[in-house]
């Protein structure tokens, strides 16, 4: 399918795909089996000036928008889904900043975060705050010029190897999810520190830590916006990371699916390659179904936010939930095509398999969005849409 993709995204497009080839696909066994953060691969796309691909130009940034960064990650996601988490994440964390963050705070980070010389992180997940994002238990309580933060952020991609924290803690209990603010800390602020570092099923390239804050003091202007803006902060910042969840699907479910191609050509059985029998035939056509229906979606949202729409959440909801759904199925349908060779370490889709499982998981589960989707598709009722 031609997308009609601008000159500059194809350039995006194919720089990626160079740097996934040479770089990300020869390390990414060995990242997986040391869990290994992959800080070298980190350093080539920051070389190739692909952390400021979304930050606007004034902050050193090359001013692209949604369908940029998701036609990068795509390609990314399609080698290993562990490293695009690590590199997507950056992007998460940074929307806060770059959404609702004032003009000092921008011109103070988004040059080092648009250079990737800091790498950012987004700490909203507690223990008892996931999908119930109006669970959290982390305070800021405001003492003269600085916030005293306490709590434990839990799950948290990039945590321990970000230099920037943008996280969410409560700063009123009585009003609820309206007492919520966001915040940015930075790595080495006294009493900050990170917990244990989680053990995965899956993109185990990607680091995945606890955050504790114990009587951490930062200045009073490290608050995001204002009291009580955390938690459209939040969502606001969901509503444009997850269309790029959903480009990681697609990726993904790219790469095994080319895996499973490759290796139905050269399999024989009953004297014939594989890939000449109809049920084979047949599973590889839904695989090539799926992907390029959820391309389409997932590029149709990101110039839909690209074009300055307001209302995103159940658009970009839609794109999260179709695609990781079918990266869920294809990759599946990948290691049986593949058979006993695919449940092999030594086959890329095993690792794929478990990379996507992620996906119908975090920056809100499937069926949370299904919930977005819902009340959304309720709205629209009431004002007769």
């Amino acid at each position: 399918m031609d997308y009609f993709l601008t000159e500059d995204q194809l350039m995006i497009k194919e720089l990626m795909r160079q740097i996934a080839e040479e770089k990300v696909i020869p390390a990414r066994h060995e990242l997986d089996e040391k869990e290994e953060f992959p800080w070298e691969i980190m350093k080539v796309l920051a070389q190739s000036d692909l952390f400021g691909l979304f930050i606007p130009e004034e902050y050193g940034g090359l001013g692209k928008g949604c369908l940029d960064l998701c036609i990068a990650v795509e390609e990314l996601s399609r080698a290993c889904l562990g490293v695009s988490t690590s590199y997507a994440a950056n992007a998460l964390g940074t929307y806060p900043i770059l959404l609702y963050g004032s003009d000092e705070q921008k011109k103070k980070y988004l040059p080092d975060i648009a250079a990737g010389k800091r790498l950012v992180a987004f700490a909203l997940t507690e223990a008892n705050a996931g999908s119930d994002a109006g669970g959290i238990q982390t305070t800021a309580r405001l003492e003269g010029n600085e916030y005293v933060v306490n709590g434990t952020k839990q799950w948290i991609t990039n945590g321990g190897e970000a230099e920037i924290y943008t996280i969410i803690a409560i700063t009123d209990r009585e009003k609820g999810a309206r007492g919520a603010s966001a915040f940015i800390v930075e790595k080495g602020t006294p009493h900050f520190s990170f917990g244990k570092k989680e053990k995965k099923m899956g993109i185990r390239a990607s680091a995945t830590s606890e955050l504790i804050f114990d009587n951490c003091r930062i200045p009073k202007d490290n608050i995001i916006g204002r009291e009580g803006m955390g938690f459209i902060v939040a969502m606001k910042t969901l509503d444009n990371s997850r269309t790029g969840v959903g480009a990681q699907g697609v990726g993904v479910a790219q790469g095994a699916f080319e895996e499973a191609v490759k290796f139905a050509r050269q399999r024989v059985q009953f004297g014939h390659p594989i890939i000449s029998f109809q049920a084979v035939q047949h599973m590889l056509a839904d695989m090539a179904i799926d992907i390029e229906a959820a391309r389409a979606l997932v590029y149709s949202v990101a110039r839909y936010i690209d074009s300055g729409a307001k209302e995103i959440s159940k658009e970009s909801a839609i794109a999260k939930v179709f695609a990781t759904d079918l990266a869920m199925r294809v990759t599946t349908n990948a290691v049986q095509v593949m058979g006993g060779s695919g449940y092999m370490r030594e086959y890329p889709v095993e690792k794929m398999m478990r990379d996507a499982k992620i996906l119908q998981i975090y920056e809100g589960t499937n069926q949370i969005q299904r919930n977005v989707i819902g009340q959304a598709l309720i709205k629209e009722a009431a004002k007769g849409k």
